[in-house]
């Protein structure tokens, strides 16, 4: 059944339950994705944490300055 059936048969429901029709399928995409982008840019996994050194994780272990394993 796609996202048009779908919408039929809620709104024959929906009539004969003398309940208000839903809203069409697709008309609060653009809000949605709009607020999924914006979402996206505030929490975006490659920006910086504006810490030098840290990744900005709690709970994560500072780098030790080390180069290798054997201090060299």
């Amino acid at each position: 059944m796609d996202a048009i059936q779908q919408h039929m048969l809620d709104t024959y429901r929906a009539a004969r339950l003398a309940e208000p029709a839903p809203p069409p399928p697709g008309r609060h995409d653009r809000s949605v994705l709009r607020d999924l982008y914006r979402h996206w840019l505030a929490h975006s996994p490659t920006r910086p944490s504006g810490r030098p050194g840290r990744s900005g994780k709690p709970g994560t272990p500072r780098p030790s300055g080390r180069s290798s394993p054997s201090g060299v």
